[in-house]
């Protein structure tokens, strides 16, 4: 019963929430912060309800990541794991051209929200996508969604098990660039949950490539971010 309560709450306040929400937002963007100062927001806007925005993220981490994305000047990104559109506001400042971001479950006027993270002046189109990510038919909506442009930066932070990982990696990596960058959350040994087990995929797929990790500290429980650049052509 407490769930159901908390989803009436959250109903019945949703009006409220969403006009707060884009004051919020609009305030962000008004504020035409460094792209530092981006980042801190997104770990936590001060939205609430259904159009709550945060990012469950180490702050040093995500923050050494979204540089390395700025300094491939993205045209286009793919994420895979919308979640509470954190991370999606980051990669909303840094796109171009296009965000297509995926996630599992509809979240009720959330997508709204969403589709309105670029700042004033940007040329970024924000596709949100709700579904199964390992679904064929998932990814040739993502494909459509694309156009035919590459993918500069893809981040997937979606299904933590090992073989969904290991499922989004192969559906979504060869949408890449050559140049481009691969980005996996959650890397670090010691995980809160038996379900999150990226680490064992980043090792076994790391071997010979060329990647950066950042990590605040190694002792640290959960988190981590693993990059790979995609090799350039001959």
């Amino acid at each position: 019963m407490p769930g159901f309560f908390r989803t009436l709450s959250r109903d019945l306040r949703a009006p409220l929430h969403r006009k707060r929400a884009f004051e919020l937002l609009n305030q962000l963007h008004s504020e035409n912060l460094p792209l530092e100062g981006v980042v801190e927001r997104a770990i936590k806007l001060g939205t609430k309800g259904w159009y709550r925005v945060r990012s469950l993220q180490v702050l040093s981490e995500i923050t050494a990541l979204a540089r390395e994305v700025a300094a491939l000047k993205p045209k286009v990104i793919l994420e895979i794991g919308t979640a509470r559109g954190g991370t999606s506001l980051i990669w909303a400042h840094l796109a171009e051209k296009k965000l297509v971001t995926c996630d599992l479950l509809d979240k009720k006027g959330f997508a709204d929200l969403v589709r309105a993270f670029p700042p004033p002046g940007s040329k970024c189109d924000v596709s949100v996508v709700i579904g199964d990510s390992h679904s064929p038919e998932f990814l040739e909506r993502v494909r459509k969604e694309l156009d035919g442009e590459p993918v500069d930066f893809l981040f997937i932070d979606g299904d933590h098990t090992e073989a969904g990982v290991r499922q989004d990696y192969e559906f979504y990596s060869p949408l890449v660039r050559p140049g481009g960058l691969i980005a996996f959350h959650d890397i670090v040994d010691d995980q809160p949950l038996p379900t999150n087990q990226v680490q064992h995929f980043w090792k076994k797929l790391i071997p010979g490539k060329d990647i950066k990790e950042f990590i605040d500290s190694r002792d640290q429980c959960g988190f981590g971010i693993g990059v790979l650049r995609v090799p350039e052509t001959a």
